[in-house]
């Protein structure tokens, strides 16, 4: 078993990174595997996460068991309130995985974060050069938002969140914003990021002076949240995941 000192190229990637490009588990969860003494390369313990290996020629087992790249999957749920997104809570919370439990989701992670306290959609993959992709900023995929906020915003409002709200030495910026409805004590906001700072809309409009009341994720790129009921989730069309891999710059099938 050889570790490689240079940089791979073609399929050669660190073991953590394999696991994970092969959809079989998350780094972190390799790296416990690894590190548990569970994972061997070409039937010899493998003992450092960061060794190269090659996909087309070395064969990964866990538990003495060949691991093989998982089916592409490719979920969206719609996140209730209150569930935090993550795998396993320390602390006993509910996580979004709680809505999955008919699938077996060893092999998908959540594209990005939705706040405890915000709800909508939420995509799952195992397919993670599409997850990275649509996470850079390079790439600028819109995500937009419907946002209820205490008071009642004026377009003064709207335009400064399209020219930009300082906070914490940051300025954070709406790609497009507009005042959906207002009613007696409260305003509906529809915003689009194309960036993805921690909690931006919250700062931005507490920023502006107003309490955001309710954040509900509707849209990212030409996915949209459409009818899917609260804790539901649905496969993506194969229409849907080709689009989606376009707009990034991927091939239709494969990554």
């Amino acid at each position: 078993m050889k570790k490689h000192n240079s940089e791979p190229g073609g399929r050669r990637v660190t073991l953590s990174r394999a696991m994970s490009k092969i959809g079989y588990c998350s780094r972190t969860q390799a790296e416990i595997l690894i590190n548990e003494g569970r994972v061997r390369i070409n039937g010899a313990r493998a003992t450092d996460c960061r060794m190269w290996i090659d996909l087309d020629l070395d064969v990964i087992a866990v538990d003495d068991v060949s691991v093989r790249a998982a089916a592409k999957s490719y979920i969206m749920l719609n996140k209730p309130r209150g569930l935090i997104t993550t795998r396993d809570d320390p602390g006993g919370r509910d996580t979004v995985f709680s809505c999955l439990r008919d699938l077996n989701t060893s092999h998908i992670s959540p594209v990005g974060r939705l706040d405890k306290a915000s709800e909508g959609l939420l995509l799952f993959t195992n397919d993670t050069v599409l997850a990275q992709r649509l996470l850079d900023p390079k790439t600028n995929v819109k995500k937009i938002y419907h946002v209820r906020v205490s008071g009642k915003p004026t377009e003064s409002h709207i335009g400064q969140m399209m020219t930009g709200i300082q906070d914490r030495g940051e300025t954070l910026t709406a790609s497009s914003a507009r005042i959906l409805r207002l009613v007696e004590k409260n305003g509906w906001l529809e915003v689009e990021l194309r960036e993805g700072r921690n909690r931006q809309i919250r700062r931005m409009v507490e920023g502006l002076g107003f309490e955001c009341q309710r954040l509900v994720r509707i849209g990212i790129d030409t996915l949209s949240l459409g009818s899917l009921s609260k804790g539901e989730y649905r496969c993506l069309s194969d229409v849907e995941i080709g689009t989606l891999r376009r707009r990034v710059g991927l091939s239709i099938v494969g990554s």
